[in-house]
């Protein structure tokens, strides 16, 4: 048989080929082609399905795993990394033996440190970079904002929060008393001058209805409504135009600042002289201890104490529409550009075990949180007065634990370490 080996001997040799060697070695020359051919396409085959499990393997990949790949220096400078990597992967890698080791021994074994950032390569750390995707798919960075405590409350720098009380309460100020004989149920610091927030809006509905000036009319919102001191903002727009009524009822109701202070602007001798009202109306109440600087209560500069304002609830109890209104639990107005549905600042008023004839809330940082209510408690009509309450419905649980002590004490009870006293 004539195979490649024996051709090369014959033609080496000079020998001269038969005819049926002649046809034997053009079949084996043809028989070699295929072989040629079928290597090429099995070889071609082999490298496309390399290709495509190489694609198949970089597309579920994470994209950590490009991170990985870097150009030739990089490799180098990672090589060089490598040979002087740190030995706390190898020792961890040790650690971890042995733990699995003892582990299947039943050997208890103490946790092993994580490796410090410190152990680590500087080539071979990760930085994390977070992005946010908006609505068309576009990356956005995402900003990291520094939180900032809130700053201490009046009654927190002066130590208001340290006197102790049955209760627990979590309002630095509390003070109730019976409505019809004053007697005093519940005291703690209720001589202490702090400021009042939005509790002001009681004096400002006093005085706006003392003006007699028509409820019907229109008042506009203006720039000079805008709080310039706080900043905060308000749901009514400036160019909003309501009437003297629907501005009293959100100002009590749902603490609208700008509609207080487009109240105070519309007063007969404008802003000044609606301010030199309220001080002369708290004059007037032997309000002895009491402030006022605006008609919003944005300011920490309107102070008062408890007591000054037990008066001032009750003198506000007197007016008919102040009850009405401090009390509603919800109200649309008509700005004259969109509805708007207000809601009461208070959350007992939606609660059907209170009976309150009188509230207002409020709340500033130099404040705290704070509320005076009338309200009857067992039968017996009270005014009740939380102020620099810590959290934002601690003033509404202060309420409800007075509330039970008042209804299981079944006596007036004094608890205050300074009542009697002179107060701070």
């Amino acid at each position: 048989m004539l195979n490649i080996a024996n051709f090369s001997k014959l033609y080496y040799t000079g020998d001269t080929l038969s005819p049926v060697q002649n046809r034997t070695l053009m079949k084996t020359e043809m028989f070699s082609s295929l072989r040629v051919i079928h290597g090429v396409a099995v070889r071609t085959a082999l490298s496309v399905a390399v290709s495509v499990a190489l694609a198949t393997s970089f597309a579920a990949a994470p994209v950590d795993a490009f991170a990985k790949t870097s150009t030739s220096k990089s490799t180098k400078k990672l090589a060089k990394g490598a040979a002087t990597a740190p030995q706390a992967k190898t020792v961890k890698s040790s650690k971890i033996a042995a733990r699995s080791a003892k582990a299947e021994k039943g050997v208890k074994v103490a946790p092993i440190a994580a490796v410090q950032d410190d152990e680590v390569p500087r080539a071979t750390r990760r930085h994390r970079v977070s992005y946010r995707m908006d609505a068309h798919g576009r990356r956005a960075a995402v900003r990291s904002v520094a939180f900032q405590p809130r700053p201490p409350t009046v009654g927190q720098a002066f130590g208001l929060h340290e006197t102790p009380d049955s209760l627990a309460l979590r309002s630095s100020v509390a003070y109730v008393v019976d409505q019809n004989t004053a007697e005093t149920l519940f005291d703690k610091n209720s001589r202490a001058v702090v400021p009042i927030a939005s509790i002001t809006k009681l004096m400002t509905a006093m005085v706006v209805l003392d003006s007699k000036a028509p409820l019907t009319e229109d008042i506009s919102v203006t720039d000079e409504d805008r709080d310039y001191e706080k900043f905060t903002g308000s749901r009514l727009s400036v160019g909003s135009e309501l009437n003297r009524e629907d501005m009293l009822h959100i100002a009590l109701m749902a603490s609208e600042n700008r509609a207080a202070a487009a109240l105070s602007r519309y007063y007969p001798n404008g802003r000044p002289g609606f301010i030199a009202a309220m001080n002369a109306k708290a004059k007037m109440l032997g309000m002895t201890d009491t402030h006022f600087e605006n008609s919003t209560g944005l300011t920490s500069q309107n102070v008062s104490s408890a007591r000054d304002l037990v008066k001032m609830v009750n003198a506000a109890y007197q007016y008919p529409l102040i009850r009405k209104f401090s009390t509603d639990r919800s109200y649309d107005v008509f700005t004259g550009k969109r509805n708007i549905a207000y809601n009461s600042t208070n959350a007992l008023i939606r609660n059907p075990s209170w009976d309150i004839g009188l509230q207002k809330t409020g709340f500033i940082n130099e404040a705290g949180e704070c509320m005076v209510m009338q309200t009857t408690i067992h039968g017996r009509p009270v005014v009740m007065v939380l102020l620099d309450s810590s959290g934002k419905y601690s003033r509404f649980a202060d309420a409800g634990r007075l509330r039970g002590f008042l209804e299981t004490a079944g006596e007036p009870h004094i608890t205050s370490a300074d009542a009697g006293g002179g107060g701070t």
